[in-house]
């Protein structure tokens, strides 16, 4: 097929004409209403700069201008040329100075126009002037602009009546013009006042709103933070009484082990002696490696720490977190805990993780006064996303109870035994992660919760068996 370069071309300038307008807002200001104006202001600044002089080229190519006009022409040609200089400053980040050199090369202009052909009809560039050093300078450089153009305008006046004192035409266009002048560059600066000192209240405010609701939301944070500590010292709370206990096996597998230094036979010879005493020392060790490890992790679980994102993988996480789910729950309770065979990871707070659990679990136990079954499973859904199903086979809930589940404050059991707060938190920590959770549950047929959330790229690898207890 043969090529066609023109549509390529026309696709390749249509691309780089794209690029414009970003690069424009592309400049080193820290205002954000400045940066908004930097781009409008390049392209006026680089219009009037080519424009102007071709405008007057023309003129003068026809020979349309009077030698007295000589002056102004190159006064406003200057002008323009200063235009690429205030451009210039605002890709630099100087975007007042621009504008204050503008305003100052405008006047200047129309100083010598007035000055050297009398009053000028067309009142473009002042009015402009007056707009700009209005918009972007404020009101004080609005209201100066002005007043400096009245004394333009005089100046323009005085020049056309000196040489005419009696001419009564000349007082007439003088009388006429003058009062038009002030009433045109009045009513154009009343406006701009009221306009510019209403968006500049609109915009503190806005601004106070905005510090308002930043500061709403720190203190938010704050609050769910202290939040999630409680929780947590409350869910070591419960989990005390099942360290006690496996504290107690612990130490009387320790006093075991110690004991067997009474029942090696002294008529023994020495060396089996040693090899009974350092078997009684091996179980001593082991029984205080798992009693090291168990409250390494209760320690580590309870210890107030910053919220932080960390990709991790589910099944590996729930093996790892499975000895403080069998201290959630009695004897009587029997938890399956699975690890993953294939990664499941997703991004989310470790703790924050742990303790959305053990809420979880916590409600399970108070569900089942009477033992059951508490199972948890992990897998990945259809749509890629990772979910996480919990299980009990207690007293459920009907679904009055349900719809009300996660508000805050929201408990079914007597004022002394919770604060209602467990699953709200459980609900703020799994929608802070970009995840769902719903329950299903009927009168005397469990409760199963299930968590959804996103996939996260990565994670490490985890294998998967089944833990049970």
């Amino acid at each position: 097929m043969p090529s066609r370069p023109l549509p390529r071309l026309l696709r390749r300038t249509a691309s780089q004409l794209r690029r414009i307008p970003d690069w424009l807002q592309r400049v080193p200001l820290d205002e954000p209403m400045d940066r908004r104006n930097a781009a409008t202001l390049q392209v006026l600044f680089l219009f009037l700069g080519v424009t102007v002089p071709l405008n007057w080229w023309r003129h003068i190519a026809v020979g349309m201008l009077a030698p007295q006009f000589r002056p102004f022409i190159a006064a406003d040609i200057v002008a323009a040329l200063l235009c690429f200089v205030c451009w210039w400053m605002i890709r630099r980040g100087a975007l007042r100075g621009a504008i204050a050199l503008f305003v100052t090369a405008q006047l200047g202009a129309a100083s010598v126009g007035y000055a050297t052909t009398g009053v000028l009809i067309d009142q473009t560039a002042q009015m402009l002037t007056l707009v700009i050093a209005g918009l972007i300078l404020g009101r004080r450089a609005l209201w100066t602009v002005f007043l400096m153009l009245l004394g333009v305008v005089l100046i323009g006046v005085g020049v056309a009546l000196v040489p005419n004192v009696r001419a009564e035409q000349a007082l007439t266009r003088a009388a006429v013009l003058l009062p038009s002048f002030f009433m045109s560059y009045l009513v154009i600066t009343l406006v701009l006042d009221r306009s510019i000192a209403a968006l500049r209240e609109a915009l503190t405010e806005s601004k106070a709103r905005g510090a308002r609701l930043e500061n709403e939301m720190r203190e938010r944070e704050r609050a769910q933070a202290q939040l999630i500590e409680a929780q947590k010292l409350e869910a070591t709370g419960r989990l005390a009484s099942g360290v006690a206990h496996d504290f107690d096996n612990i130490l009387a597998l320790m006093a075991a082990f110690s004991g067997e230094r009474h029942r090696v036979d002294p008529g023994a010879d020495a060396h089996a002696r040693a090899e009974a005493l350092a078997q009684a020392l091996e179980g001593v060790e082991q029984a205080a490696q798992r009693g090291m490890a168990l409250t390494r992790k209760l320690l580590t679980f309870a210890r107030p720490q910053p919220a932080a994102l960390e990709t991790i993988d589910v099944g590996r996480a729930l093996a790892e977190l499975a000895p403080m789910l069998r201290q959630t729950f009695g004897p009587d309770v029997r938890v399956h805990v699975p690890r993953g065979e294939a990664a499941l990871p997703i991004r989310i707070d470790r703790h924050h993780f742990d303790l959305a659990l053990l809420n979880l679990a916590s409600n399970a136990r108070d569900a089942m006064p009477d033992g059951g079954t508490f199972a948890i499973d992990a897998g990945e859904s259809d749509d890629g996303a990772i979910e996480i199903v919990l299980r009990d086979d207690g007293h459920g809930m009907g679904e009055a109870v349900r719809r009300r589940i996660f508000e805050p404050f929201f408990s079914t059991k007597a004022t002394c035994s919770g604060t209602g707060l467990g699953l709200a938190v459980v609900h703020s920590l799994v929608t802070s992660a970009g995840g769902t959770i719903d329950v299903d549950s009927a009168p005397g047929a469990g409760t199963t919760f299930r968590i959804r959330l996103p996939r996260a790229p990565e994670a490490p690898a985890a294998q998967r068996s089944e833990v049970s207890t």
